[in-house]
């Protein structure tokens, strides 16, 4: 579901693609990356009889401008933005992987803003080094025949065509259905945006930093938004990574949606619209 195309300007001037389809209560949804695009369309569709869903490329990414600086605080900027620009007083969040980082760091900074977050696939907030080398061990584990392939090319330059081949082939490795992998990935990347590789080193290296620290469970404690974590049973992020946000958090739930993998929204469509959608009709979102 694409919905219409609109331009939203930052306060700096950097123009940010976003989209608007749907009907119902706001939500905005919030990609992973960092240095992707949004490709939530069919979680959005999902949900288009229940919200009003806005989508958007952050700065850097897909059909935004291609343009710096990177950070968290400027991506929590532009969401602002965002919500400025469709108008919105308050807003449930719905973001993925990285992206539900995201969406919990705005809800930190700007909690009168926010009716409820869908925090997806995310990792939690302890630091990356608890939970990274199990998801390493995962991901080659379900590359299987194609590892040495994703090996050769992580190690050298990669033309555009490769960078594609590359990202497929990781992505892959993000599905329960093992069968069906290698095609879901390719729907993932199609269209075809390319990888702001600078957007991604430079963020992913801030919330390497800030990830862990007794600021950031402090304030998540003190977080009186709801929220609901969901993620796939089968994603390779280990599910435990998660204990951390759900322990420190005072109004959570959460779904875990059995067979599916980092992309819930895929692989159990019908979990995913009844857990989020349910949560956004308001077992959640609208209970103050």
């Amino acid at each position: 579901m694409s919905g219409v195309d609109e331009m939203v300007v930052a306060e700096d001037g950097v123009r940010l693609w976003a989209a608007r389809s749907g009907a119902g209560a706001p939500v905005v949804f919030c990609h992973g990356g960092p240095g992707l695009w949004d490709f939530l369309g069919d979680a959005a569709g999902l949900l288009a009889d229940r919200a009003t869903v806005h989508r958007w490329d952050q700065r850097g990414c897909g059909r935004s401008q291609r343009c710096g600086p990177y950070s968290v605080a400027r991506s929590v900027a532009d969401l602002d933005a965002v919500r400025g620009h469709f108008g919105l007083e308050r807003m449930a969040l719905l973001g993925h992987s990285y992206g539900a980082d995201l969406a919990l760091r705005y809800a930190l900074a700007h909690p009168e803003r926010v009716s409820g977050l869908v925090y997806v696939s995310g990792t939690g907030i302890d630091s990356r080094s608890t939970w990274r080398s199990t998801y390493q061990r995962n991901l080659r584990a379900n590359l299987g025949q194609h590892l040495a392939r994703w090996e050769e090319l992580e190690r050298r330059e990669r033309t555009e065509a490769e960078e594609r081949e590359w990202c497929v082939l990781q992505w892959s490795a993000d599905y329960g259905d093992r069968e069906r992998a290698l095609e879901q990935a390719a729907a993932s990347a199609t269209p075809w945006f390319g990888v702001n590789v600078e957007c991604n080193a430079t963020v992913n290296a801030e919330v390497a930093r800030t990830s862990g620290t007794p600021e950031l469970r402090s304030a998540c404690e003190r977080l009186e938004v709801p929220v609901l974590i969901v993620h796939g049973s089968e994603d390779i992020r280990p599910n435990w990574a998660l204990d951390s946000l759900e322990r420190a958090l005072p109004r959570v739930s959460r779904t875990v949606l059995d067979g599916a993998g980092h992309l819930p929204w895929v692989e159990d469509p019908d979990g995913f619209r009844a857990a989020v959608g349910g949560f956004l009709a308001g077992s959640g979102a609208d209970r103050r």
